[in-house]
């Protein structure tokens, strides 16, 4: 068992399988073997692209490989409950790219039926693996920059994709606060836990989905997290938390792999650098796979009451700025 290597199948040739693949060849308790696209051309290409060995022109022929251990969920938000019923229902273990779910309830279908099949299910956060969130973590719960009384988390980029892309389109459940205010949301909720209350607003497409969005969290006396999400505009993507004794900074990118800087009262400096072997998202699935190994259903990093924790925050933002996914909300 200690030398078993997972064997993983991805489902979806996007970009971000296509990160996930990548990360995989660092993964030693890893192998990828098949990709499956409803597209057979595209399997085909991204199996040349990393030497898999199988290339399936369907979802339901990748999961039902008999020898796929686990399957990653690299579809749009509006797919990832399907999907991943699917494949715990041909008896898969699921890694599924976050969100979970587009909401509460489809995310507790999904734990639902990992739990009744007995199988790993786990949402895809990669940020939460990262050894620079891991050591701000660390460093916050250690009392390095004092009692910390203000965090600020930005994610902001113009994308140029037209109404259809996933970005905008509200039938894709598009929308800046799922697809990348999601780690401003899990960076306030890692570190300073549930708020006491929260404010909200969102400038809506014509569609009704968030093209920006702000939102503030009210923790113990004066303590605020403050954050936004945007799809219309570059800007520094850097979090800081801001404490009595000095500050970190996750510089830009913050919530991939980089460098933690803390910065003290006194005007002194300490940089935290990390040896990252592949482009961080080894993290996540070395964690899934050594799960899997274990015969764990769920992470103790990022467990499925986590998830839930993330998901209902969302959907709370979502309804204070009224943003409502007609097909899966209603």
């Amino acid at each position: 068992m200690e030398n078993r290597r997972v064997k993983w199948g991805i489902l979806g040739t996007g970009r971000i399988a296509h990160t996930f693949a990548q990360a995989l060849q660092v993964v030693t308790n890893s192998e990828l073997i098949a990709v499956g696209s409803r597209n057979k051309e595209k399997a085909t290409q991204f199996a040349s692209e990393f030497k898999i060995l199988k290339a399936y022109g369907s979802y339901e022929e990748l999961i039902g490989d008999p020898e796929v251990d686990v399957v990653y969920i690299a579809t749009p938000h509006n797919l990832h409950e399907a999907n991943t019923i699917l494949a715990l229902n041909h008896h898969k273990h699921v890694l599924c790219e976050k969100p979970m779910g587009v909401n509460r309830k489809e995310s507790l279908r999904m734990m639902e039926k990992a739990k009744a099949e007995n199988l790993f299910l786990m949402e895809a956060l990669w940020s939460r693996f990262l050894p620079n969130i891991i050591k701000a973590k660390e460093l916050v719960d250690a009392g390095e920059i004092g009692e910390v009384k203000l965090l600020t988390a930005f994610f902001s980029i113009r994308s140029v994709n037209g109404p259809e892309h996933r970005h905008f389109n509200i039938d894709l459940c598009g929308g800046a606060i799922l697809d990348i205010g999601i780690y401003n949301i899990f960076l306030s909720l890692f570190l300073l836990g549930k708020p006491k209350s929260f404010t909200a607003m969102a400038g809506l497409s014509e569609q009704g989905g968030d093209n920006s969005s702000s939102y503030t969290f009210k923790y113990d006396k004066d303590v605020l997290a403050v954050m936004y999400s945007s799809f219309m505009g570059e800007a520094p993507i850097v979090a800081e938390i801001i404490g009595t004794k000095g500050k970190l900074t996750l510089e830009h990118v913050w919530f991939a792999p980089g460098n933690i800087k803390a910065t003290y009262l006194d005007g002194s400096e300490k940089i935290y650098s990390f040896d990252i072997k592949g482009n961080g998202y080894e993290y996540e699935a070395e964690e899934a796979a050594a799960c899997i190994l274990a015969g764990k259903t769920q992470s103790e990093l990022w467990s499925w009451t986590d998830s839930l924790q993330l998901m209902e925050m969302m959907d709370a933002i979502r309804a204070q700025c009224g943003i409502v996914y007609p097909k899966h909300d209603l």
